[in-house]
């Protein structure tokens, strides 16, 4: 009989995928921002150099030294940080990517995208991003009936059509009291969604 303690546990489908690779994790004002803290843990252990950007209402949630501790490297918090006097900092940081990902990506955010926008730390980064080269994958988050407007499915329609890697979000209980679709996906989906990409 065998002890199943003793038993190797099953193989990560991304062990190895991330080693080496710059990858951007943007974090958009919702809830869900706690779980973002989790996948970006669970890179840097893979081996990934990860760096986080925040928009202003994602730091209402979790605060930039939590992804600053998580990442261990500085937190872009601001269209006007600057880490480095040679180059404006969201083009450094665009520059190289291996892939994007943000999570949680607000019905705001979507639109904001979709419109071409480019004055948060999100954004801005985003804008100076090489996505011929670059995946960049959108994981929106919202309550159910946010999800469901057709502002929304609009944004959606256009930012697949321009070339963003959308996740589906899945449903269950939402921070609002009720149950639908609209929640962000749990950390395993999402960074095997990154591995995809990648890989």
């Amino acid at each position: 009989m065998t002890d199943a303690s003793n038993e190797n546990p099953p193989s990560d489908p991304a062990a190895g995928v991330f080693t080496g690779r710059r990858l951007l994790v943007c974090v958009c004002g919702g809830i869900a921002a706690y779980k973002t803290a989790s996948v970006v843990s669970r890179l840097v252990q893979s081996g990934a150099e990860v760096t986080v950007a925040m928009t202003e209402a994602a730091q209402r949630f979790v605060g930039p030294a939590t992804f600053q501790a998580l990442s261990g490297r500085p937190v872009f918090t601001s269209a006007w940080d600057q880490f480095d006097d040679a180059d404006p900092q969201h083009v450094r940081l665009a520059a190289g990517l291996d892939a994007a990902l943000v999570a949680p990506c607000t019905m705001n955010t979507l639109a904001r995208l979709a419109g071409g926008f480019a004055d948060d730390a999100v954004t801005t980064t985003l804008s100076a991003v090489d996505r011929a080269r670059v995946p960049v994958l959108l994981a929106p988050s919202m309550n159910a009936e946010m999800w469901s407007q057709p502002a929304t499915r609009r944004n959606l329609a256009m930012l697949s059509e321009d070339g963003f890697t959308i996740v589906e979000p899945a449903s269950g209980w939402q921070a609002c009291r009720r149950d639908g679709a609209g929640r962000l996906p749990e950390p395993e989906v999402l960074i095997a969604s990154l591995a995809d990409v990648i890989a």
